[in-house]
């Protein structure tokens, strides 16, 4: 079907689903690449941790917006946005309709609703202030203050990422604005079909943890030993990615490897369920799938037809 709109496909879905599996086999069908729409995948130095795809899988299927960051140059939302948009466009041309696929709400959202995010120079200063104070009183207490502030903002800002907690924080007192008002939404500008992957909950819980035990096994705390040493220490405290800060409390030896593995579990069935307010069940906007229908590729390919071929 033709459209004046440029083309997108999503697949979502909570982590631990099954996404970058089957977009591979997607991608592979329909002859596209992948937009990567995971925020942890955007840097080089996050690899076994964040199940990123291995380089194996890389190579099947061109992937975009993959290792192209550095943990101590972090990109704001706006800066991945305005990437990806340059992206689609030149797919389209070439006869692709580029799949993104993640489980990052925001940056979904940011296509799927048109944010309109306002580029506002960092005010180096009262950055350096906020961080000061957050030391002095702690982080959660500063999100804690951010909730009051900017309801709207915490509810998609996660508590465990200070430098996101700090940035709306200083956007409100330089502007005197919300951080959560800031950011404009209207209609996609783009002819979007959303596909989703739904688990019953325990199911997905436990898949999770059979993938967290895989990493460890595959050098997870070896990975986080070797961020430490090249001096990412700050970074990580500060970006609050799950399983890298339960295993550096590990190895500072402020907990042990069972409390930091339980950690790790509990804290990303809390990210489970804030994922689920992204993407809700009833969302008419999302057309769901089971994930475990062995016929899934193909049902999902003749719904992909059905709308654009």
């Amino acid at each position: 079907m033709d459209s004046p709109k440029p083309k997108l496909l999503m697949l979502v879905g909570p982590t631990g689903s099954g996404k970058s599996s089957l977009a591979i086999q997607l991608a592979l069908a329909l002859d596209t690449d992948i937009i990567s729409a995971d925020s942890r995948y955007l840097y080089r130095q996050l690899n076994i941790g964040t199940a990123k795809p291995t380089p194996g899988e890389l190579s099947r299927v061109r992937h975009h917006m993959v290792d192209c960051a550095d943990l101590d140059s972090p990109w704001s939302i706006g800066e991945y946005k305005s990437s990806v948009e340059k992206i689609i466009p030149e797919l389209n041309s070439n006869s692709k309709i580029p799949l993104m696929v993640g489980g990052t709400g925001q940056y979904i959202r940011a296509f799927s609703q048109n944010w309109q995010i306002p580029e506002i120079e960092p005010d180096n200063h009262l950055r350096v202030v906020l961080e000061k104070i957050g030391e002095e009183i702690g982080f959660e207490k500063m999100y804690e203050n951010l909730a009051v502030i900017d309801p709207e903002a915490a509810k998609f800002i996660d508590h465990r990422n200070y430098r996101r907690t700090i940035r709306a924080l200083e956007v409100f007192l330089t502007t005197g604005k919300r951080f959560s008002e800031l950011r404009t939404k209207g209609e996609s500008r783009f002819d979007l079909l959303i596909l989703g992957l739904a688990w019953e909950r325990q199911e997905l819980y436990e898949r999770i943890d059979e993938r967290i035990e895989k990493m460890l096994e595959e050098g997870f705390i070896q990975e986080v030993e070797g961020l430490l040493a090249a001096g990412y220490r700050e970074n990580l405290d500060r970006m609050g990615v799950i399983g890298y800060s339960e295993l550096t409390s590990y190895l500072d030896g402020l907990i042990s490897l069972e409390e930091a593995v339980a950690l790790i579990k509990r804290n990303t069935r809390k990210y489970v369920r804030r994922q689920a307010n992204w993407f809700k069940p009833n969302n008419p906007e999302i057309t769901w799938f089971n994930a475990k229908d062995p016929d899934i590729l193909e049902k999902m390919l003749d719904r992909i037809r059905l709308r654009y071929f």
